[in-house]
């Protein structure tokens, strides 16, 4: 199977990665031509624009930054739609709203063409080593098709149900990832204020009903100092913005939602759009004037677990 991805930043770039790792047929399209030659000089072929791309291979996978973004990709002039032809796939691994994933859906299916959305969930390092998990939703035997690709990019693979599906329980489970965030921010101040060890307190929580994947992530970049996690501050507003207008659109009345909105709205204004999202928790460094820095934590997460053949579960 021929394969295109469009989108080379922080996640895509990782997940053509694996691809490339596992001697796939891999054509590549971003706008950032030191990305373009990075993969080019590792083996990938380059396509000119999106319609290229989509006429040379059997799957054109994106990943990128907003649904606007995604849409202008698909449908501009010489996008992806221009390009794709019957029986041919386009797997969408951005974290995006599922009534746009649905709109071109409906489009490409006029085509005889097939869509799957696939965002990705378990952190960037994860991304890099092939381990992290992929939601899929769409047609299953388009899914079957692309299992093999998906069983490269990523380690346990589920899919979700119908195109839209998956989209929707990434932007839930990204919601939820960025509550833990922020509450790790007040917790942390409420250790460093009682003076608690801060190294047996990542411990204390990491054994306990309050842990979290966030936790054991995030907290060992902030507690170092870094808050390097690879994943920006405007990212996180956009997945807790899609969130919201889900919520919205159901009338579901959510209460902590809107404050969690609003929390990483005020970091992103501090700290600026490109600053890492684990620096929310920084608001309360700032606030109390002092720091959640403890001795041997890394600056950077590197997955450690042995790359290894995904599975559907």
């Amino acid at each position: 199977m021929k394969i295109g991805f469009i989108g080379l930043g922080n996640v895509g770039g990782k997940l053509a990665g694996s691809l490339l790792r596992n001697r796939f047929d891999l054509t590549i399209r971003d706008l950032n031509e030191n990305f373009v030659k990075k993969f080019n000089k590792k083996g990938a072929k380059v396509a000119k624009s999106p319609k290229e791309l989509a006429e040379k291979v059997d799957l054109i996978i994106t990943c990128l930054p907003s649904p606007k973004i995604c849409s202008e990709v698909m449908e501009g002039p010489n996008g992806v739609i221009e390009g794709i032809s019957q029986n041919k796939i386009w797997l969408e691994m951005s974290t995006t709203d599922q009534s746009e994933i649905k709109r071109i859906g409906d489009i490409l299916k006029k085509k005889g063409a097939f869509s799957l959305d696939g965002p990705v969930s378990g952190g960037c390092h994860r991304a890099e080593t092939g381990n992290i998990a992929i939601f899929v939703g769409g047609e299953r035997k388009a899914f079957e098709r692309i299992l093999p690709v998906l069983k490269s990019m990523g380690k346990k693979i589920l899919h979700t149900g119908q195109l839209g599906s998956a989209s929707i329980l990434k932007i839930i489970t990204n919601y939820l990832a960025s509550v833990h965030l922020a509450a790790l921010g007040e917790a942390w101040a409420i250790a460093k204020k009682t003076d608690l060890d801060l190294t047996k307190t990542f411990k204390g929580i990491s054994i306990s009903s309050g842990n979290s994947f966030v936790h054991e992530t995030e907290s060992q970049v902030i507690l170092n100092g870094s808050y390097n996690i690879n994943f920006t501050m405007d990212l996180v507003e956009k997945d807790v913005g899609l969130f919201d207008e889900l919520a919205k659109k159901y009338n579901s009345g959510l209460e902590i939602s809107p404050l969690i909105r609003d929390i990483f709205k005020d970091a992103k204004k501090r700290y600026g759009a490109r600053a890492w999202s684990s620096m929310v928790v920084k608001r309360f460094e700032d606030k109390l004037n002092i720091n959640f820095r403890a001795p041997n934590f890394p600056s950077e997460l590197i997955d450690m677990e042995p790359e290894e053949k995904g599975y559907e579960v």
